[in-house]
């Protein structure tokens, strides 16, 4: 069987050098390129730490791709740019399918799975190193699998299922469907909160996580990604245990959270999301630009000031690519390097809300919900409490808060609601999951 997995190569230190000027290392043979069966065998502090490091660097792979993929066929955004598949293909133009040997179908899981080989081969070195006693040992491969874990979810959330067993490349476990993904990854997330009590971290992770930099703060980073499994699979009373573990907090920063990080070094990486501002009318057609959906401006309640933080009006809003046309464009990032969140307070307020519709208090889940509205200048929620309507609420406030970050396409086909998406031109075709590519075909 072919896969891209196999095909993944190590990522070392020279990945993210720039984010980690603060550290220090042992004396390696080959610093920026070690070789995999050296770290697999009696690996050093060093050697693990720069697996740690290869690691948080993978873990930004895909993520522009993923995002404006997801945001286009979920009609929350268009990416004009010279590539006419990012207008064609994702939105079935004159009813052509899904390709699953493009891009959009190869970048997020490749970019996913490099992180995940990274993690395997960081937990595998651990276990195998003579240098580090138990409670290291279980800092380092608590962090692996908390990170495996989220990119599994991505994997979920954009293909409906994941390949979870790929420990060993040789013997890749098979693909899942979304259901038994997520309770394998749930149950990986669980072992590796058991590893990060009492451990150690003798590694230093990027300042995007400054606050979860050690194994106490880290777990709560665990335990809000395990928040987030449970609640997509469904189960309320576990999500809200997860939830008080984590650092939700129901009147606090709604930013707080790790984050990625980016730089303009040239063994970094730069923010794929941030698109140069379109100032006259001239420029607005050169380069590339992601194209706010009119829907996502026009459906939004009167004063919410979403819109008016994530987005502007484009120079001539009536100049159109491929017969799309949309008024707005993107300013949700200020620059090249502005971060990305991974997973933030606010998405764990949300996430509060829809685990307390779960367990039937709907007080709860309207508690929550006024937090959002209110800190987008809305006035409290005033509409009907019965399921149907808190739902419809809910993922309102999830369109507006988590715009353009890879959750619409997921929220509307796991509420069966894909259907009821905009088709801007005729003929086009709503396609609600990525293609699982064609080298991991079974």
């Amino acid at each position: 069987m072919k896969n891209i997995y196999r095909k993944i190569p190590y990522i070392g230190i020279i990945a993210i050098t720039a984010l980690f000027s603060s550290c220090t290392f042992d004396e390696q043979v080959d610093p920026n390129g070690p070789s995999v069966d050296g770290v697999q065998s009696n690996a050093t502090i060093g050697q693990l730490n720069e697996l740690v490091i290869g690691v948080e660097a993978a873990a930004r792979n895909g993520i522009a791709i993923e995002t404006t993929s997801s945001g286009t066929m979920a009609r929350e955004l268009y990416l004009f740019d010279a590539d006419p598949r990012n207008t064609g293909d994702l939105l079935g133009k004159n009813g052509i399918g899904l390709d699953n040997n493009s891009f959009y179908s190869t970048s997020q899981w490749n970019g996913s799975y490099r992180c995940v080989k990274n993690a395997n081969l960081l937990i595998n070195a651990a276990t195998n190193s003579n240098a580090i006693i138990d409670e290291e040992r279980r800092g380092y491969i608590g962090f692996a699998k908390t990170m495996i874990a989220y990119e599994l979810i991505q994997m979920v959330k954009s293909y409906d299922r994941a390949r979870v067993d790929v420990a060993d490349e040789n013997n890749l476990g098979p693909i899942l469907e979304k259901d038994e993904a997520l309770a394998e990854i749930r149950t990986m997330l669980n072992e590796a909160n058991t590893d990060l009590n009492g451990a150690t971290f003798l590694f230093n992770l990027s300042d995007g996580f400054t606050g979860f930099n050690d194994a106490s703060s880290f777990a709560q980073y665990n335990r809000a990604v395990a928040a987030m499994a449970a609640v997509y699979a469904g189960d309320g009373g576990a999500a809200i245990t997860a939830l008080g573990d984590s650092y939700f907090d129901l009147m606090g920063d709604l930013n707080i959270g790790p984050k990625h990080l980016f730089a303009t070094g040239g063994n970094d990486a730069l923010n794929g999301l941030f698109k140069l501002q379109s100032t006259t009318v001239d420029n607005q057609n050169n380069g590339d630009q992601i194209i706010v959906h009119d829907s996502w401006v026009n459906d939004a309640e009167p004063g919410d000031t979403r819109v008016a933080n994530k987005t502007a009006l484009r120079p001539d809003p009536t100049v159109s690519q491929d017969d799309l046309v949309g008024a707005y464009e993107t300013r949700l990032y200020a620059s090249s390097t502005s971060s990305i969140d991974i997973l933030r307070n606010e998405e764990l307020i949300l996430l509060y809300a829809e685990a307390s519709m779960l367990n039937s208090n709907p007080g709860d889940a309207v508690t929550a919900l006024n937090v959002i509205r209110n800190a987008a200048g809305l006035a409290n929620y005033t509409g009907g409490m019965d399921d149907a309507s808190l739902t419809t609420e809910l993922l309102n406030q999830r369109r507006y808060s988590l715009w353009c970050e890879n959750h619409r396409m997921f929220d509307l086909r796991r509420f069966g609601l894909s259907n009821t998406l905009p088709i801007d031109r005729a003929g086009d075709v709503i396609y609600n999951t990525l293609p699982v590519p064609l080298s991991e075909n079974e």
